[in-house]
């Protein structure tokens, strides 16, 4: 289980105040799905609210206990039958990769001015390639090819 302090509990307990339940534990209790769900939420969001459908306290202390042991999360707060939980957020690998490689194809809107200036601007959705890009008066170009120098395509030709 994660230990936080009192001043980091107390800040993440204002900051989960705003926040709705993401995941709800019905009469079936807290089954594999469940846990499931729990866990992506924690990986996506960091701090989440558990909403349990039961009357039973006991029982509903026991889950709590039970989700932050599995799911090594820490928990900050049980009012009722809400539960929060955090644990800090990881990122996915697919997410890493996508942003060192550029991604490809991307969407981008393009607004040009009337050339009159008295009449609605033109909007247009266009996909770039990962060497396009968008100068300021809203024409795509390609990037330029790097220039070699002279004298590595004169050692290269030798």
């Amino acid at each position: 289980m994660l230990k936080l302090t009192a001043i980091e509990r107390s800040a993440l307990r204002a900051e989960a105040h705003a926040l709705n339940p993401i995941v709800l534990i019905g009469e079936a209790g807290l089954t594999e799905g469940v846990m499931k769900e729990i866990d992506l939420g924690l990986n996506v969001h960091g701090l989440i609210k558990v909403r349990v459908f039961g009357d039973d306290r006991e029982a509903r202390i026991a889950m709590y206990e039970s989700i932050c042991e599995t799911l090594k999360a820490a928990p900050i707060q049980h009012i009722g039958k809400l539960l929060v939980i955090f644990r800090p957020k990881q990122e996915e690998k697919t997410q890493k990769v996508l942003r060192k490689t550029g991604g490809g194809l991307r969407e981008v809107t393009i607004v040009k001015p009337s050339p009159s200036g008295t009449k609605r601007p033109t909007v247009s959705k266009v996909m770039l390639k990962g060497n396009e890009r968008v100068t300021a008066g809203g024409n795509i170009k390609r990037a330029k090819p790097r220039q070699a120098s002279a004298k590595k395509s004169a050692l290269k030709g030798s």
